[in-house]
């Protein structure tokens, strides 16, 4: 086409050139399927080999566009679908309805990883999956957020598996052009660019977007021209290279995220550091305070952390960020100095346990939590787990008041439902069931008859071995395997058991736990009247010796048990083939050492889809099981230091598959329904689902942390300049005068009421408002945790005392009892902002 038909054509459907385009570059598609129909009128063979409406419309021809739009039912459904876009995006959704008056404007989600669709490949797994998520449930229930992250050229890498089991890596590039990302552009068109300063040169950043239904994703990459060639290839790949790398990447993000939002003057009221990559977030946030305010850096800190939220998702001391002095030095030192205008040993401090241990290295865990005003795990198992892990940071404070909450994570269900599940929750709850409060969800989805929950089950199963035999053969063929190739339309059961196992090969994961009974399963996979299937996938990461053996040694199984139409390993496990596997198996099972698992979400995705669960109790499993729900490994408790428990639980596993998941699944009735199977599927899906839906975890986090932190950010920082300064002097008067304080006398007595118990204390300077009198008891098997708060009587001014009393019931030892003074400063949360109390000794 010459150039003035190329000119000709883009007046003449300018209009539909820019519907067609605004609808394929949001990414609400690849949950929302609306505008399917619209995408395969275009071009039925490209929409089948993409499913992604950006990549199609840059690769279909320029006649058939003019033939599509020549059409009039194209054209009115085009109208249609940009009108109803249109409409939805502006009407009221969940959060507008119930706090029409809300604090809360903009929260900025910053994560170093978002798992939004295949087709955006800047992701690796669970921490990609879990920001996408809460995105798109964010979208559908209006909350107002918007992510931060990193646009990588190469992403993670993909995976094939060669005919020894031996894991190969590729990197290929991600086109911008190609995937549904565009420039964002400043309001003259010149496309956005921001820069970040670290070992004496300047980096320039390219800022991109992403729309996902009503929130926005900003990324950004280092691979501008005016940098050098070292600095192009920082956001090439995630989580690459060594700690040098890593921190480049974390500074870009953090510090280079806040200048994204500050250039496009969309200040956050809150920021959810999603881990702590994002953590120098933080120390950014609080100079641009400082700058804007005219306050010193810490003033600005204390100020701004009131709308920090923090989520780790890490359950090991191990799996935290750290850095050595000399490179935060190298990449930080300057920054510190001359743009926080403070001295380097005090950034270290932010980040270490032991403040004054110079050898100590800096820990993004620490910085975000000294940052933060709101920390949480990421189930409640992780929480517990999270509390014991930070405890030093708050030194003599109870176990369990170590200021760290949990929010149990949640899957959007809408992305990982299959097209048989879908219909079916459709005709039982509506179009709409995940995007309000999930009330009357569990009741609908339990009425529907068995009959229907099991041919769904049945037709996922069937799309799933289809997508397993195609998926096979080209690994095979690309493997020099072609007589296998040639074998696996014959391969699988559309009938049989299917039980799936897809995760990173790690160690903890345990992914080896059956081929430690590899006789007894290969028997239970090769038995003729019950057969029973497995479908594997996973990578391990590029160099990990321990994890590729182990994705050998399955592959060494299959080949040494004859089990290649028995035991499919699914290679390059990536969104795409999880969505195929959550949809389509029967038993999802999950083998990690608990307590190593911070959640999981896996096995949250097959609820939706009737595939029930055989888990050990760990991570979201620990806090969902009921033997109505599925089975269960272990025994909730931690058994790290027996050398013997992987193979009891390895035991335990084969016996539940043996004695009780294949029974349960092929004693039929009459009508060729497992009873007993099909109510586990029911509970599961009516009860579990909701519960660990991506809309219930963002409306826990909107409703937990982001509408507190908006407040006290409202508050303490934003309301006046004088409101800020008075909260600054009394915190600092309070610190002050805290040692001043003494215990001066305590008195047990027994009343007819109970117990009376009289404190004497002398306050000094400080203002008795500030601080907390409080009788403190510990848990026990028998007794509660219980915390009583004495009452002001009198203050003797001739002695300068105060007395305090309380009442509390006699039916508990004296000795379990302990006087403490905590502060009570109004809007400081404690002891996460000040760690500071007294016990009577």
């Amino acid at each position: 086409m010459d150039h003035s038909a190329l000119e000709e054509f883009y007046t003449r459907y300018s209009r539909e050139l820019s519907l067609l385009r605004m609808l394929a570059l949001d990414i609400r598609w690849s949950w929302n399927h609306v505008t399917d129909t619209l995408w395969r009128q275009i071009d039925p063979t490209l929409w089948r080999a993409t499913k992604n409406p950006w990549m199609m419309l840059k690769r279909v021809s320029m006649d058939r566009l003019t033939y599509v739009f020549s059409q009039p039912q194209f054209l009115e459904l085009l109208e249609d679908l940009s009108k109803e876009r249109e409409t939805m995006y502006q009407s009221p959704a969940w959060f507008q309805q119930t706090y029409p008056e809300s604090p809360l404007k903009r929260v900025a989600y910053f994560s170093m990883e978002f798992m939004l669709d295949e087709g955006l490949p800047i992701y690796v797994g669970g921490l990609g999956n879990v920001a996408g998520d809460q995105l798109k449930a964010a979208s559908e229930l209006g909350v107002p957020v918007i992510g931060v992250g990193l646009f990588y050229q190469q992403g993670y890498f993909r995976q094939e598996i060669d005919r020894f089991g031996n894991q190969q890596v590729r990197q290929p590039y991600n086109e911008p052009g190609q995937v549904p990302v565009s420039p964002l552009r400043k309001s003259d068109g010149e496309w956005l660019r921001v820069q970040v300063r670290f070992g004496g040169f300047t980096v320039w950043l390219r800022c991109w977007e992403v729309y996902a239904g009503r929130v926005k994703l900003y990324l950004l990459d280092s691979n501008d021209p005016a940098n050098l060639p070292v600095h192009r290839t920082i956001t090439n790949e995630i989580y690459s290279g060594g700690p040098d790398h890593r921190i480049k990447q974390e500074i870009i993000l953090g510090i280079g995220g806040w200048r994204l939002l500050q250039a496009l003057d969309e200040i956050p009221d809150v920021c959810h550091l999603n881990e702590g990559h994002a953590a120098f977030l933080v120390l950014e946030r609080a100079n641009w305070y400082k700058e804007t305010y005219g306050v010193s850096f810490w003033e600005a800190l204390e100020l701004t952390r009131a709308g920090n939220v923090f989520t780790t998702h890490t359950a090991v001391p191990a799996g935290f960020d750290r850095f050595d002095a000399g490179l935060v030095g190298q990449f930080l030192g300057e920054y510190a100095v001359n743009e926080l205008n403070i001295d380097f040993p005090s950034l270290m401090q932010m980040g270490r346990k032991h403040q004054d241990d110079e050898h100590e290295p800096f820990n993004m865990a620490f910085l975000a939590i000294r940052g933060s005003a709101g920390i949480n795990g990421v189930s409640k198992l992780h929480g517990e787990v999270s509390r014991k892990l930070f405890s030093d940071l708050f030194p003599r404070w109870p176990l369990s008041e170590v200021p760290i909450g949990h929010v149990t994570n949640g899957v959007h269900m809408a992305t990982w439902d299959g097209k048989f599940s879908d219909r079916l929750w459709t005709e039982a709850c509506g179009k709409d069931r995940w995007r309000g409060d999930l009330e009357t969800v569990s009741a609908e989805i339990s009425k529907v008859p068995s009959i229907d929950l099991w041919e769904m089950r049945n037709e996922s199963r069937s799309h799933l071995v289809n997508f397993a035999r195609r998926h096979l053969a080209n690994q095979y063929k690309l493997g020099g395997q072609d007589s296998l190739a040639a074998q696996t339309e014959k391969m699988f059961s559309k009938d049989a058991l299917t039980l799936g196992f897809a995760r990173r090969f790690v160690a903890y994961k345990r992914s080896n736990l059956l081929l430690m009974r590899k006789d007894r399963f290969a028997a239970l996979l090769k038995n003729s009247d019950r057969p029973v299937q497995l479908f594997i996938a996973g990578k391990a990461g590029p160099g990990d010796q321990v994890g590729t053996g182990l994705i050998r040694e399955w592959v060494t199984f299959i080949h040494e048990f004859g089990l290649h139409g028995k035991v499919g390993f699914l290679s390059d496990y990536d969104m795409a083939v999880a969505k195929q596997l959550v949809r389509g198996v029967d038993v999802w099972l999950n083998t990690p050492k608990r307590p190593w698992e911070a959640s999981g979400t896996s096995g949250m995705k097959v609820l939706v889809n009737g595939g029930l669960n055989l888990s050990t109790l760990d991570g979201w499993w620990a806090e969902a099981y009921d033997p109505k729900f599925g089975w269960a490994l272990g025994d909730q408790q931690d058994h790290e230091g027996d050398p013997n428990w992987d193979d009891w639980e390895a035991e335990q596993l084969i016996r539940l598959l043996e004695e009780q998941v294949v029974p349960e699944f092929y004693n039929r009735n009459a009508e060729g329904v497992p009873d007993k199977w099909v109510d586990k599927m029911r509970h599961s899906m009516s009860f579990l689902t909701p519960r660990f839906s991506a809309n219930r975890a963002v409306r826990e986090y909107t409703e937990s942390y982001y509408l507190p932190a908006a407040t006290r950010y409202l508050e303490r920082a934003i309301q006046s300049g004088e409101r800020s300064e008075r909260f600054l002097q009394d915190r600092a008067e309070l610190h002050a005068n805290w040692s001043n304080i003494s215990f001066e006398q305590i008195a047990w007595s027994e009343k007819e009421s109970g117990r009376k118990v009289a404190l004497v204390a002398g306050l000094g300077k400080m203002n008795s408002d500030w601080i907390e009198f409080q009788l403190y008891a510990e848990a026990t098997d028998e007794y509660e945790q219980e915390t009583r708060i004495f009452q002001k009587e009198a203050f003797d001014a001739a002695y300068g005392l105060t007395h305090y009393s309380l009442t509390i019931p006699g039916d508990r030892p004296q000795e379990h009892y302990s006087v403490r003074m905590i502060p009570k400063l109004q809007g400081l949360s404690y002891p996460l902002e000040l760690a500071l109390i007294r016990w009577w000794e």
